[in-house]
């Protein structure tokens, strides 16, 4: 039987299912929207209610009183505050500290590639696992870290239970976790750069600076830009590594906004406060983003234009 007569003797349902295909082949990615978009616009319509776990017979819509509330207080604009001072120190250090690892680790070596692999070990780590474990290094009682500290001469050095250094105890917790990311994210945009250029530059004399300013930074910009997005709507929405070494504390030095959401919540049993709150975040990162994608689009635009 030849491959002609095969094809014509196959049931006609074959067709049927190949015309079908495409819509079943998109149907989990359908199921993931539907999955999101229930629970988000279940969050607006509590986000204009009055509705406490605690008291349900008096829930009520009372439309943008949440909302209200929020910005004639004084501590949602000190969580706005610390949100993005913590999200702008952690995204800054974590790229810097990436960039200049990635740079030293960019010739490919069997030494290079196994010391990126082992810095990946913390971003293997739950990130409330790695809270936990600082937490008992930097206890001042037994921590190691205490007593490295200790020798030093910062006898007595609070970490996270003094609001003038809890802040940079979970800068510090978030650096160790996450900088591995920006790192590999940027030491795969160096390995990918062409050569030509660097190669010229080495004919030429060129200084390495020039060379980096010039040449390595303008061509990884869009490495950067997408590694800085990631990190950024990552860090502002931070919750597990604060909560767990300082639940928001020493008062309200760390209460960031997945914090105060939760305290809202599970404390005061608020559910339309909390909503209001965390559709507030998502309008901010919905914001900050697009400002970096619509910059990201450009920088390609140009590179298109350019080559």
């Amino acid at each position: 039987m030849t491959a002609a007569t095969m094809r014509r003797n196959r049931p006609s349902g074959f067709r049927i299912s190949k015309r079908v295909l495409p819509y079943v082949l998109s149907l989990p990615a359908l199921l993931v929207c539907i999955g999101i978009l229930i629970p988000f616009f279940t969050s607006v319509v509590y986000s204009f209610q009055r509705y406490r776990l605690s008291q349900p017979w008096a829930r009520q819509f009372n439309w943008g009183d949440n909302y209200i509330s929020f910005f004639t207080d004084p501590k949602f604009w000190n969580t706005l505050e610390i949100s993005l001072l913590y999200a702008g120190i952690t995204v800054l250090l974590e790229l810097l500290l990436g960039l200049g690892i990635a740079m030293l680790l960019q010739k490919r070596s069997t030494l290079n590639n196994f010391i990126s692999i082992m810095l990946l070990m913390p971003l293997m780590t739950a990130p409330a696992l790695a809270a936990l474990m600082w937490k008992l290094m930097t206890n001042p009682g037994f921590g190691v870290l205490s007593y490295l500290a200790s020798l030093i001469g910062l006898q007595d050095f609070r970490w996270a239970s003094s609001p003038s250094t809890a802040l940079f105890t979970v800068v510090l917790v978030d650096i160790w976790v996450y900088t591995p990311f920006i790192m590999i994210l940027l030491l795969a945009g160096l390995r990918s750069l062409p050569t030509q250029p660097f190669e010229a530059a080495a004919l030429d004399g060129v200084p390495r600076s020039f060379v980096f300013f010039r040449i390595t930074l303008p061509m990884l910009t869009p490495y950067i830009l997408t590694a800085t997005l990631f990190r950024l709507l990552d860090s502002i929405q931070q919750f597990d590594i604060i909560y767990a070494m300082t639940q928001g504390g020493p008062g309200d030095t760390l209460t960031v906004f997945q914090v105060e959401a939760y305290l809202n919540f599970f404390q005061s049993t608020n559910v339309g406060r909390s909503a209001a709150l965390m559709i507030i975040l998502w309008a901010i990162t919905y914001f900050l983003s697009n400002i970096f994608i619509k910059n990201w689009l450009r920088l390609r635009e140009r590179a298109r234009g350019q080559a």
